[in-house]
């Protein structure tokens, strides 16, 4: 079968699509300092329990310097013993078992849809709904990926979206390649990090009995999961090497995974075209997308954060929406919400780039 068949086939199964047609305005704050109205999506008509993660022109930085810069040094040491451990891992990665590179890739795949499909599009967004099963196993991928929990990644992501490119943005890119990459995770967070996200509604992630559950028992889940499974699954059941297991299976395949998901936060933020709105700084990035299986459409999202594909192009290197579509076809994901095409063609029109046309 065709692959726009079987997508409209799976896309339309059971479980319809919200798309969002009428829009209003807000104030956006242009290149040149000024403020024009754009329209924002009708949140409060198709997500009445989300209004923390649309960016809020309102928000201006202090004037003055920036806090000192606080060293946390335990992130530090173990971020570089992570990476020395991976680095080393390369070397091994042509000795090993065919099984044990089939089950780190595997790993890593379901590891970043853990924080894509998971704490990305379903906690930190509400963009779709799912059903136990599906929460469950997006709440063990997501341990499984190692990078905090469900409340604290959600919250940070809010805040980076309402936020963006401020003191009050965790990974502000414009302070730099490396800080919005991983530097961020080494250094104490700005002050205005931590109070603007306290006046966050987090209510509905407090009410999610499996969120807090995950919160609750995160440190030893995150050693199961990350560590200890990856490790012993192959040196246990196919005989690979135990050295093999850890470097390769275990901290390269975790260093991959951050790797992955942080040049979001970065080259998706400084490299690329900005068809939807040229007035922000997150671009669209094919490549980012190919190593976080669907995230580097990242223009599209700042300007359609509702929408649960992440991209207007639904499947094209997009693995996070064909995994919620099949989802969605089996009756596990619903309520898939959508930014209608008039919508995007006219948000292109007005404050796009002109570097692509509408698909």
């Amino acid at each position: 079968m065709p692959a726009h068949l079987l997508q409209e086939k799976v896309s339309g199964s059971y479980t319809p699509t919200t798309t969002v047609t009428t829009p209003h305005s807000r104030l956006l704050q242009s290149g040149e300092g000024k403020l024009e109205k754009t329209p924002l999506p009708a949140e409060e008509d198709i997500r009445p329990e989300m209004k923390d993660d649309i960016y809020d022109p309102s928000y201006q930085d202090e004037e003055g310097p920036r806090p000192k810069l606080e060293f946390v040094w335990r992130n530090i040491i173990l971020m570089a013993l992570l990476h020395v451990g991976a680095l080393y891992g390369i070397t091994l990665v042509p000795t090993c078992k065919f099984r044990t590179w089939l089950w780190a890739f595997s790993y890593y795949v379901i590891s970043v849809v853990g924080i894509t499909a998971g704490a990305h599009r379903l906690w930190s967004h509400r963009s779709y709904k799912a059903r136990l099963p599906l929460r469950f196993f997006l709440i063990i991928a997501n341990t499984m990926a190692f990078q905090n929990d469900v409340f604290e990644w959600a919250r940070d992501h809010r805040a980076h979206h309402k936020f963006s490119e401020t003191d009050a943005d965790p990974h502000n890119s414009r302070r730099g390649f490396f800080f919005s990459h991983v530097g961020w995770l080494l250094v104490r967070k700005h002050p205005a990090v931590k109070q603007k996200g306290a006046l966050l509604d987090l209510s509905d992630l407090k009410a999610e009995k499996l969120v807090m559950f995950q919160r609750r028992y995160y440190k030893p889940a995150v050693l199961l999961m990350c560590f200890i499974l990856p490790t012993l699954v192959p040196w246990y059941f196919w005989g690979e090497t135990f050295r093999h297991s850890l470097y390769v299976a275990t901290l390269l395949r975790y260093a991959v995974v951050l790797n992955a998901t942080w040049l979001i936060n970065s080259v998706a933020h400084m490299y690329g075209y900005r068809p939807y709105d040229k007035n922000i700084d997150p671009r669209e990035n094919v490549l980012v997308s190919l190593g976080a299986v669907g995230e580097g459409f990242h223009n599209y999202h700042h300007s359609f954060p509702y929408d649960y594909s992440a991209s207007e192009y639904r499947w094209h290197v997009n693995f996070t929406t064909f995994f919620i579509d099949c989802m969605a076809a089996l009756g596990l994901a619903y309520d898939r919400k959508r930014a209608s095409k008039a919508t995007i063609l006219a948000r292109m029109k007005r404050t796009g780039d002109g570097s692509h046309k509408s698909g």
